[in-house]
Order: structure tokens, then sequence, then C-alpha cells
């Protein structure tokens, strides 16, 4: 358990996000976009993308799966897939977003897969980077919701992309490293003026009770440093199947539906859809008012 003093060791010379876009407009957010960060590599963010997509799929959802870790997509190498496009005909002008999606029938969800180890994705101008996010806003309208699996880390696109989900999900281990960077991701991000849609997503916990004191290191720091207080949006306890289904790339859900893993998915998924249909209904209340 890492202690409290730990995760305040953030990157303090890290530069935020300016409260816009940098290419001067104004900072959009999709009702059904829901980001999915991590602060280090290694905390099981893809295989809990994936899985939180077959769970809201499984509830009867419309679902998308946007591969954002540019320049390391992985989705399809979890679940064994060789997509014939992606995201990298589209930066290259061969294809628009929506002619790149692929129906993942094992899922019952759609995938937009990325090009892993191609530098100039990662390396995305700003300005680039925002029509693909317009793109991406265009695409969702025909989705109940969307799921942005961001690159680990707190860098300039991951942040770009977060910025435009109602939700971010941030994913931490109870390991002083991973505590410490999604501190720094929460940081950052507020004095952006965006982490008020962060909510926190304990995995491999080893149980209920080890999972919260996780949280509440994490909450400690946010509140006593920041003033905030990102709400537990679930947690996922170490389950061994996990380990098993991703090297047989197979979804969990699918292959051990009644792991504890599993369990814990569904029941986050069930929590977003309450969320996500709420801010739509107050989106509708305010526009009509």
């Amino acid at each position: 358990m890492a202690d409290n003093s730990s995760v305040t060791q953030s990157r303090d010379d890290m530069t935020p996000t300016p409260k816009s876009t940098q290419t001067g407009a104004p900072i959009r957010r999709a009702k059904n976009i829901l980001a999915v960060a991590s602060g280090k590599g290694g905390v099981g963010k893809t295989w809990f993308s994936i899985t939180l997509s077959h769970a809201l799929a499984q509830e009867g959802k419309r679902v998308l799966l946007f591969d954002g870790d540019l320049g390391l997509a992985n989705i399809d190498v979890q679940l064994g897939l060789m997509p014939k496009r992606d995201l990298n005909d589209v930066i290259r002008g061969r294809l628009a977003l929506d002619k790149v999606i692929q129906r993942y029938d094992e899922g019952g969800f759609d995938i937009i897969a990325g090009r892993s180890g191609q530098a100039s994705l990662a390396a995305l101008p700003s300005q680039r980077l925002a029509l693909l996010r317009d793109q991406l806003f265009e695409v969702s309208s025909q989705y109940d919701i969307v799921i942005i699996d961001l690159g680990a880390g707190v860098e300039r696109n991951v942040r770009m992309l977060a910025a435009s989900a109602a939700r971010t999900l941030l994913v931490a281990l109870d390991e002083p490293t991973s505590l410490t960077d999604a501190y720094a991701f929460i940081k950052l991000g507020n004095a952006a003026g965006q982490s008020k849609n962060v909510g926190i997503v304990i995995n491999q916990a080893a149980n209920t009770t080890e999972g919260q004191k996780t949280y509440k290191t994490l909450l400690k720091a946010c509140e006593n440093f920041l003033r905030l207080s990102p709400p537990l949006i679930g947690m996922i306890r170490h389950d061994s199947q996990v380990k098993d289904a991703i090297r047989r790339q197979t979804p969990i859900l699918k292959r051990s539906p009644n792991a504890d893993a599993a369990e814990d998915v569904r029941a986050i998924a069930k929590k977003v859809i309450v969320e996500i249909e709420t801010l739509k209904k107050n989106a509708k209340a305010a526009a009509s008012a």
C-alpha cells in the first residue's frame, strides 16, 4: 500500500493543458463519450476498455470502442484481430473515420482500430488531432456510448482527447507509481479545468476492503492538495482468469463470464449507463428551457 506522501510527489514541471483547444476553439464534450485513462502503462486500461464495451453491449447498448492510444494501439492485439482499415487511413486522408469502423461480432460492438508503432499518429499536430476528434463527435451520434481507450500517461494528445469526453474513467492500481501518476493526471486536468469529470476505477484489488484503501489514498491526496473529490466508479478484483483471457485473445465475458473481474466490470457498466442517460436527460432539459 502506498502512503499519501508517495502520491503527492507529482510532476510539477509539467505544462498544463489550456482551457480551450490549442486551435483556439472552446472545448466540446459529447454526452455519450467516455474516455478510459491511466497515469502509467500496465494497469489493465485496454483490457478494461474492451471488457466495459462488451458489458455495455450485453446491456443492449450500441457501443463503439475507439483505440485512442495513438502510436501504441493494441486493442486489435488483445482481441486477436487483423484489421484491414485503421486510424492511419484516416490520418493520411485515404478514408473518413466512419469508413474504418469494423464490427466485432464476438463482443457485439464496433471498433476503430489504431496503428501500433506509427510515430506520426503519436505526434499529430493539435489541429489534426482536433479534426480527428470532431469526426469522432460526428460518428458518436450513431451510438449510445463511445469509449476512447486513451494512451497511458499525460501527453498532450491524451489530455486533448480526454477533454472531449463526458466522463474520464481513470484506472489505477495499489502501487506507488500508479497512484502517483494517477494523481498527476488529475492535477494536470485540474489546472486546465477538466478534472470534475474524472472518476476512479481501482483495478486488481485484493478484495473490497483493500480496494477502498487504495481509492482513499488517492482521494486524500486530491482533497488535501487539489480540493477535489473524484468519485469511485468501481473496483475490479484481482482475478487470474483475466490473464488467461488476454493470453487467449478472448474477452473474459465470453471465456469466463462468471469470473469475479467480469462481474465487477458488469457492475461498472450498469453505473455508466445510468450516468450517461442522466447526462443526456439533463442536456435535453437545458436545451428546452
